[in-house]
């Protein structure tokens, strides 16, 4: 899948070198909830584990720009049943951010979540320090749900996280939308 010089493919073993460095790399790191390091041993679980048996479904962003890969977008714990899956992302390499390919490629992985999964709702979690990836997830489309207080307590940190979510009728009606301007 490829919009405007982005574009997202299926996770394999051979990106686990540049899954381990990118996520285990401190600026990334700094905006998970759970920070330990990733080894190569939990990567390759959750590959055969979440990403092999549908749980998960994982891609890895690449910039036509660039001419690299330069992070991860997934959509995880599937719920087949509800229809809804956690949306999340990380772009590891310091030259890709800032440029909008986390923006394109979420509204990449929101396409594949409604369309191919038939999801009716994505939802994630953010601390709400992160405003950069808050205004990102605006831009694709995300609403703001609600701010949970000191929600989790990371190394020693009480910390606010903000909630937001896209149904399907919002992502239906911005595509609508922006066929409109295209025309």
């Amino acid at each position: 899948m490829n919009t405007n010089g982005v574009s997202i493919r299926k996770i394999t073993e051979e990106d686990t070198d540049n899954i381990l460095k990118w996520r285990n790399s401190p600026d990334v790191n700094i905006n998970f909830i759970y920070r330990r390091p990733l080894t190569r041993e939990d990567h390759l679980n959750w590959l055969h584990k979440k990403v092999e048996t549908g749980e998960v479904a994982q891609f890895i962003i690449h910039s036509d720009v660039l001419d690299r890969d330069v992070g991860s977008v997934y959509l995880r714990d599937i719920d087949n049943n509800y229809r809804k899956a956690e949306y999340g992302i990380f772009i590891g390499e310091e030259c890709a951010r800032g440029h909008g390919i986390g923006t394109k490629a979420a509204k990449l992985i929101l396409e594949y979540g409604f369309n191919e999964l038939e999801l009716n709702r994505i939802f994630l979690r953010v601390f709400a320090r992160n405003e950069r990836a808050v205004a990102s997830y605006k831009k694709a489309g995300f609403v703001y749900e609600g701010l949970f207080r000191q929600d989790v307590i990371v190394d020693g940190v009480k910390e606010d996280v903000v909630f937001m979510s896209i149904l399907k009728e919002d992502y239906d009606k911005d595509l609508q939308e922006s066929i409109k301007d295209e025309n």
